[in-house]
């Protein structure tokens, strides 16, 4: 039971009416307490609380109790990007439940109680399983967590919306402690990434990039064309340094996240920051893939599989050479990339 005033919630204080907000689901056994915890990561929007990925529509609170109706707890949480990464967002929801238990969460058990992230945006996907498999580098038992595309969400009853804002005093299975830890800048709040996106890095008129850009790299970044495989400078490149977007300059990518997969496009295992890349569905060619694109260009930039290296995330960003620039180690300083060295050096 949490005792005393819960910490100040700090999104409160952010307007976020013109943020492009994005969505996810996540259980953490009771709800009251993932709530009040998921709401104060600055970043996060709005947070409502449900019953997730059971049998029946609109179960009551006492329908799910039974566990016969097969809903998890869970928490609709509404968050802004350019505050927050879907990657951090996770990696705080881990610090709050044991993944490796089955079922139950503090003194909570039953299946209504398991831990669970749902989703809606299969672009999400790889940066939800990235983080699963971080985690999993902590624990020697296997991680029980759900990973499902959200199949249903029902509200739950009105007294359990923000149950611990309106009771501070009532049964919570997270403690003062990491209420306070929520509270805490995000990377992006931390370091101003928002504001170095959208100050530093902007695209230019599409007359700009006609002059600019050869050809190719027009067609790659913004016709969404593909380089002709072991033809791009930088598909063998060797050679320290940091990739950046042709178009805008924005860093994404670091030699020492690249890898030799054999595909003909320079393959990476992680951007440089989640928040340098936009996820979207690509349906076209007869596939079901996901297309990667610059966070500041809207560039088209290639693709992401699930494919690469396991033991570093499982992930494989096979990138156009097109749309990129590299910038070698010792040239970074002068280029005026200095603060991303420490990305780089080995």
């Amino acid at each position: 039971m949490l005792t005393g005033k819960l910490p100040d919630n700090p999104n409160k204080d952010i307007d976020f009416s013109k943020s492009q907000l994005q969505d996810i689901w996540l259980a953490g056994g009771c709800f009251w307490g993932v709530q009040a915890y998921v709401s104060r990561i600055p970043g996060v929007a709005e947070t409502t609380v449900g019953y997730a990925n059971g049998k029946t529509r609109y179960p009551t609170y006492e329908e799910v109790c039974t566990g016969r109706t097969g809903h998890a707890e869970t928490v609709h949480v509404r968050f802004d990007p350019r505050r927050v990464s879907l990657s951090e967002l996770l990696r705080r929801f881990f610090q709050i439940i044991d993944p490796t238990s089955l079922n139950r969460q503090g003194n909570d058990h039953g299946s209504q109680y398991r831990t669970g992230i749902y989703y809606r945006d299969a672009a999400q996907l790889p940066s939800i399983r990235q983080v699963v498999a971080e985690e999993q580098q902590k624990h020697k038992q296997p991680i029980v967590t759900e990973v499902e595309e959200l199949s249903l969400f029902a509200l739950a009853e009105s007294y359990h919306q923000d149950y611990l804002e309106k009771n501070p005093g009532g049964y919570c299975h997270i403690g003062h402690a990491e209420m306070r830890q929520a509270t805490a800048e995000t990377e992006l709040g931390a370091t101003g990434a928002g504001k170095w996106f959208s100050d530093r890095f902007t695209k230019p008129d599409d007359a700009e990039l006609r002059r600019r850009l050869s050809r190719e790299q027009y067609a790659v970044t913004q016709k969404n064309a593909t380089e002709r495989p072991f033809t791009g400078a930088y598909w063998n490149n060797r050679e320290p340094g940091l990739y950046v977007d042709v178009v805008t300059g924005e860093p994404l990518f670091s030699s020492r996240d690249k890898f030799d997969a054999g595909c003909g496009w320079p393959s990476f295992t992680r951007p440089v920051d989640p928040q340098v890349l936009q996820e979207k569905m690509d349906k076209s060619h007869g596939m079901l893939r996901t297309e990667v694109r610059g966070h500041s260009s809207d560039s088209h930039l290639g693709h992401v599989f699930t494919d690469g290296p396991q033991e570093q995330g499982g992930l494989r960003y096979c990138i156009n050479s097109a749309a990129l620039r590299f910038i070698p180690l010792s040239d970074m300083e002068e280029e005026g990339y200095g603060d991303w060295i420490n990305k780089v050096a080995p």
